[in-house]
């Protein structure tokens, strides 16, 4: 009997299908796309209904003939991408390619979808297949045919005007505005000073009590600075404190819904300071399968692509034994909890959740690498938490009142909150991007008083505030950010991270998004002529209008045609009114201080940077002073001076960053890194260079310690690091250490290019015992160093004895 074939993305996802559906499938793995728009042109034609020419992607050809063989002769093909858009787009294009086979009747193509990767929820999809909906596919290409559109029109204008290598995108630039509106606010933000007054009392038992100054004459009170603070202490001086009322009242506070991609991504930013890419990543591997053990495969979530917060009848029910079984009845509700998803969310899918509440995280522990781990226990919480009872509070409110001796009447408040039950908090709590009330008040131990009971005053306690600036995004605020706004997808998120940190439009420090010189300057040009297309507003209709087409009420290319009208009249307009960076000249008051012509602002690979307005006959140059500073101020606290001839220390801007370099450069070349570390002096050494008789001298580079002559750049000489391991290849040179332009370790032949050998795990002098090499490889994993054998065909491994690893 023939066999029906399965087709997949992944070979993980095929493992753990195959095992469920028995010997009459064979299941093999597409490797995502196998046909894409072509990278060398823009393959739309825009004058044809914007028509895309697709091509079969490079290294796939050989793949698309093995699925055609194992096509001929099945019973029935069954596509089983992933159950979303680009899925549905990869399930289209195979379906295409197999159809046309050539020679014979293609046999029946299906489309089956799964949202978790379990025996039960496969085979229940087997029995149910429908066909590929070329609605998802529409709006998949379509969102494919507009970032086209933005990428390959707009971004030759940023080559053309700032440099080659950047890029546009329709998401990528509005999260980037973001981040740089945000910079700006910061930099715009005015402080503003106030004032608090805390009255610390005694009562009759501990804890001491602290209130806060509420109202004045039942009108809330503003203290703008120190003499307002002064003015009501002093009013304050001898006052007596009344306990005025004490409230109690149940605080409830309930669980937070399974997790949709969005939120995952925030809470393990916040938890795990995983980056969404790797977030996703880990949640991909959790939902194709993993092997446990006797089990073999299993799909260990739900699928992770979602913005639902569903969850089935078979999970609820599951879910709610555990809870039952393992916390006790008062922790279970009397129903299953449900949660409203958004809108717009496509309810197809349901929440991230685990496949079985029963799996739980200690349980799987074993079979799981250490991130994997604490993300599945993040899920497996959170969706437990979720059908558990909330948590109950006790909120204590103290209110105190005081006369003054201005004859004013002060009341002081003090808000105290104690746990009376956990409930879903014995599983979870949600992490949060800043403190807030609740965290205050559970913080705040207050003592028992009643009504009408006078307190001992110990002090009043004033204290300076000033306003601050908002925040910095995260990646888990920024993820917020953009959903709350409705601009992209969750599943494009990660992709639009990491491209704005790949082009240097952003750094990330301490965690948290710093727009570049570059970042700004793009962004400022780019939303001088497109400010309408990569507007927050402009560009989250176009993810409904994407929506619309996914549930026919929009034919993709009338939203296509529309956005390029637009489109097509920005670009005209940017071609000749967009700013040319490359030839920006900003004038200065500054003097060039070797030939007297004024210095102007020019534009380079690293930013801006002064240069002599006599260019060519003169090429000074000089870093822009950061903040207004002058560059020779390298710190407002205290002037830098070099260490080796006393002169200042000036800001510079490197490849690497900026660092201080001495003011007198070229006679003096001490750096010293921001952190604070100067650069060692060279130290000479007792042994001259064979290439021209000078001293070798030791240096301090990027790379560490190095040997190299003292008369640089005469001489470029350096001395190689040896191993003391004859080449394997030759057997006339010596292996030595070298590094790559990126700073990567490896080892070769100290006669190169007359030799080229190359490893990039450190030769050991060793034999091997099995296959009789001259040498062994040392590598380094988790578990600690092994000697193993070069050689492809020989096994031969042992750990490495730690007083034997060389240095």
């Amino acid at each position: 009997m023939a066999k029906s074939l399965v087709i997949v993305e992944s070979p993980a996802k095929a493992k753990t299908i195959g095992k469920y559906l028995g010997r009459d499938f064979t299941v093999k793995a597409s490797l995502g796309h196998i046909m894409d728009l072509p990278k060398k042109d823009l393959a739309v034609d825009v004058n044809r209904n914007f028509t895309p020419r697709y091509e079969v992607i490079e290294g796939k050809k050989k793949l698309i003939q093995e699925l055609k063989r194992a096509a001929d002769g099945s019973e029935a093909i069954y596509l089983a991408a992933d159950p979303d858009r680009e899925g549905e787009a990869i399930c289209y294009h195979l379906a295409e390619v197999l159809q046309s086979n050539g020679k014979k009747a293609s046999p029946r193509i299906y489309r089956v979808m799964f949202n978790e990767i379990t025996a039960k929820a496969v085979r229940e999809a087997f029995k149910r297949p429908g066909f590929v909906n070329e609605r998802l596919v529409d709006a998949q290409q379509a969102r494919r045919v507009l970032d086209r559109l933005v990428g390959y029109k707009i971004s030759p204008l940023l080559w053309d005007k700032v440099r080659r290598g950047l890029s546009a995108g329709r998401v990528q630039t509005v999260a980037l505005r973001l981040i740089v509106e945000r910079e700006r606010e910061i930099q715009a933000f005015q402080k503003r000073e106030y004032w608090t007054i805390d009255a610390s009392l005694k009562a009759k038992k501990p804890p001491p009590l602290t209130a806060r100054l509420a109202r004045r004459d039942d009108k809330s009170v503003e203290i703008p600075d120190e003499a307002a603070a002064t003015r009501i202490v002093n009013a304050l001086d001898g006052a007596e404190y009344v306990v005025r009322s004490v409230a109690t009242k149940e605080k409830k506070r309930n669980p937070v819904p399974p997790f949709i991609t969005s939120t995952l991504q925030q809470e393990a930013a916040r938890k795990l300071r995983f980056s969404v890419k790797r977030t996703m990543g880990l949640a991909q591997r959790l939902y194709e399968g993993v092997d446990l053990g006797k089990e073999g495969s299993v799909g260990l979530i739900t699928y992770m692509r979602t913005d639902s917060t569903r969850v089935s009848n078979d999970a609820l029910a599951d879910v709610r034994e555990l809870i039952g079984q393992r916390y006790g009845a008062n922790y279970l509700p009397e129903g299953p909890v449900f949660y409203r998803s958004k809108k717009d969310a496509q309810d197809a899918h349901e929440a991230i959740r685990p496949t079985s509440a029963a799996l739980t995280p200690d349980e799987v522990a074993s079979y799981l690498a250490e991130d994997e781990l604490k993300l599945y226990r993040l899920i497996w919480q959170r969706f437990v938490a979720s059908q558990m009872m909330p948590a109950l509070f006790d909120q204590t409110t103290i209110e105190v009142a005081a006369r003054g001796n201005d004859a004013s009447n002060y009341l002081f408040r003090a808000t105290g909150s104690v746990p009376k039950f956990d409930g879903f908090l014995a599983v979870y709590e949600e992490g949060k991007d800043q403190k807030d009330e609740e965290d205050e008040e559970l913080a705040h131990k207050l003592p028992a008083v009643t009504q009408g009971e006078t307190l001992g005053f110990r002090a009043l306690l004033p204290e300076q505030h000033f306003t601050e600036p908002p925040p910095r995004f995260t990646e888990a605020t920024l993820v917020k950010e953009l959903e709350s706004d409705g601009v992209g997808r969750p599943s494009t998120y990660a992709a639009i991270l990491s491209t704005i940190q790949e082009r240097e439009y952003v750094t990330k420090q301490g965690g948290r998004f710093h727009p570049t010189e570059l970042g700004m300057v793009v962004t400022d040009l780019l939303l001088g002529s497109f400010n309408d297309i990569f507007d927050v507003r402009y560009t989250a209709r176009m993810e409904e209008e994407l929506d619309e087409i996914e549930e026919g009420k929009l034919d993709w290319r009338e939203a296509m045609a529309e956005f390029y009208d637009k489109f097509q009249a920005d670009l005209e307009r940017a071609s000749t009114e967009m700013a040319n960076i490359k030839r920006m000249e900003e004038p200065t008051d500054q003097l060039c201080e070797k030939c007297g012509r004024p210095m102007v602002i020019k534009w380079g690979r690293h930013g801006r940077f002064m240069a002599c307005s006599g260019y060519p006959e003169c090429t000074n140059t000089r870093e822009v002073a950061l903040e207004g500073a002058e560059e020779t101020a390298a710190s407002e606290e205290g002037e830098e001076y070099c260490v080796n001839c006393g002169r200042p220390m000036v800001l510079k801007k490197g490849r690497f960053g900026q660092f201080y370099a001495c003011s007198g450069y070229p006679d003096c070349k001490t750096t010293k890194a921001l952190d604070g570390q100067q650069k060692k002096a060279d130290v000479p050494l007792e042994e001259p260079c064979p290439q021209c008789g000078n001293t070798l001298v030791r240096k301090s580079g990027r790379f560490g310690e190095f040997i190299a002559c003292s008369n640089y750049p005469a001489c470029k000489y350096v001395k190689q690091k040896t191993i003391g391991v004859a080449c394997p290849k030759c057997s006339e040179g010596e292996l030595v250490e070298r590094r790559s332009k990126r700073g990567k370790t490896f080892y070769g032949c100290n006669r190169y290019p007359g030799c080229d050998f190359v490893a990039w795990n450190k030769p050991v002098a060793e034999a091997c015992p099995e296959c009789g090499s001259s040498y062994l490889l040392e590598k380094w994993q988790k578990a600690g160093g092994v000697l193993q054998c070069p050689n492809e065909g020989c096994k031969y491994k042992r750990k490495l004895e730690p007083e034997k690893a060389t240095a």
